[in-house]
């Protein structure tokens, strides 16, 4: 699976995403993008958005996802409690249907 990493999760995450190509918001210039533009820009290169950005769920409609996003809720975006959620992301990340929402964690 082809995962871009949100501005919110820490770029050395994603190495721990094994079996899976990641990049990052910054290493594909979009920071400072807004979430739907960004998903816009990402949807045909990327396969779900890993963010940590509790708000994604109420500013983006779920039904008019052009790509799945996955929000991580770690009690701190760094990346010593995020890497904790690992076992969990790869899992629902296998099980995640085109354009759709989930959460792991807190």
């Amino acid at each position: 699976m082809r995962i871009l990493l949100d501005e919110s999760v820490p770029q050395r995450l994603g190495r721990l995403l094994v079996g899976h190509s990641f990049s990052s918001v910054q290493a594909e210039g979009w920071a400072s993008t807004k979430n739907g533009k960004l998903l816009r820009l990402a949807a045909s290169r990327f396969d779900v958005l890993l963010t940590a950005d509790k708000g994604m769920e109420y500013q983006q409609n779920q039904e008019a996802l052009p790509m799945s996003v996955l929000v991580v809720r770690a009690h701190i975006n760094r990346l010593d409690a995020m890497a904790q959620l690992v076992p969990a992301i790869v899992a629902t990340l296998q099980e995640m249907p085109p354009r759709s929402f989930a959460k792991v964690g807190a």
